[in-house]
């Protein structure tokens, strides 16, 4: 849509993005093309009259924006969203919208939480500090305590998490499978990785690491019997969602003692104080950390930023969102 005219462009995020120096920039950038308003409604009543007044909109999920508020909103040509779900995004592309979605731009973070999670897991670091903060510590080796270096690892969901931790992990030479049913093998072979059954990976590593979309087709992919299978004292990192996980069977698999579980994801957020994950000496529990740091906003920022001005000067987008990606998002 070439356009010598400011197009009109709503920013809906929280009030920190409005405050926070780090995206100070990105503002600064947009403002050069368009009449900014900044808002931080939550309800769909909220967000209509300026939505109805935009071109453009950046925004996280939230407020969901239905099919009757979407056809009010006659000027509406373009959404960035930092997450979608799949509801809206279907709405979206109805209403033939120029849509895109910047999640993978949380990917070098959560790629870099989860090595630090395996290698927490594997070396016991967690549980060295507990014990030093509450006495008597031991000053021998913990049982199961290893190296990652030259470890089995699998990676279930090989997208934008997958593919950096695999980078992450090439010096510590593991021997790397994945599980990803919509993976060309040629991109995993790229990444170093050997994609191979979801149960032979299972079997296989030492470490697993859940990174699979968020969709409604990887629901319980580690089931009863996928976690009855894993390795003993094998180390399993969630840092997907909870929803990968049938929780109750691997709260059973917790209390043999036979496993280390690294969670970061819980099916109840925050996690409820009576939650048997807060007791099991075997389970280490981060409150959803992986992403959600500024460096990761800004990025995804930076990505809606370019697909905005393209979209705005009728060029390809590099994060647009297609009916092909509607089974990688949830809801």
């Amino acid at each position: 849509m070439p356009t010598k005219k400011k197009i009109r462009l709503l920013f809906n995020l929280p009030e920190s993005f409005y405050t926070d120096p780090l995206f100070k920039s990105h503002f600064q950038r947009l403002a050069r093309l368009a009449v900014i308003r900044r808002r931080s409604w939550k309800t769909p009543e909220e967000i209509e009259d300026d939505l109805i007044w935009s071109d453009a909109v950046i925004m996280w999920w939230y407020p969901t924006l239905h099919d009757e508020l979407l056809a009010k909103a006659k000027r509406l040509q373009f959404i960035g969203h930092i997450n979608n779900i799949r509801t809206m995004a279907e709405a979206e592309l109805r209403r033939g919208l120029a849509v895109s979605e910047a999640r993978r731009g949380y990917s070098p973070a959560v790629a870099e939480m989860a090595l630090a999670l395996m290698l927490d897991g594997l070396r016991q670091v967690s549980r060295h500090h507990i014990a030093m903060r509450q006495g008597p510590e031991s000053w021998c080796q913990y049982p199961h305590e290893r190296q990652l270096a030259g470890r089995s690892v699998g990676i279930v969901g090989f997208g934008g998490i997958g593919q950096r931790l695999s980078e992450l992990l090439a010096p510590f030479q593991c021997t790397v499978r994945t599980f990803d049913p919509f993976l060309p093998e040629p991109v995993a072979a790229k990444f170093g990785a050997r994609m191979v059954p979801l149960m032979e990976l299972i079997k296989k590593s030492e470490v697993v690491v859940l990174c699979a979309a968020n969709s409604r087709e990887a629901a319980h992919l580690m089931g009863r019997k996928q976690i009855a299978a894993l390795q003993k004292h094998a180390v399993l990192v969630n840092v997907g969602r909870s929803m990968l996980i049938d929780m109750p069977a691997l709260a059973e698999r917790l209390k043999h003692d036979d496993l280390i579980a690294m969670l970061d994801v819980f099916d109840k957020e925050p996690l409820e104080e009576d939650s048997l994950f807060r007791t099991l000496p075997n389970t280490y529990l981060t409150p959803h950390r992986a992403g959600g740091i500024p460096e990761s906003y800004a990025r995804i920022l930076t990505m809606l930023a370019d697909d905005c001005e393209a979209w705005a000067n009728g060029k390809a987008r590099k994060y647009a969102l297609t009916e092909n990606d509607l089974t990688s998002i949830a809801g």
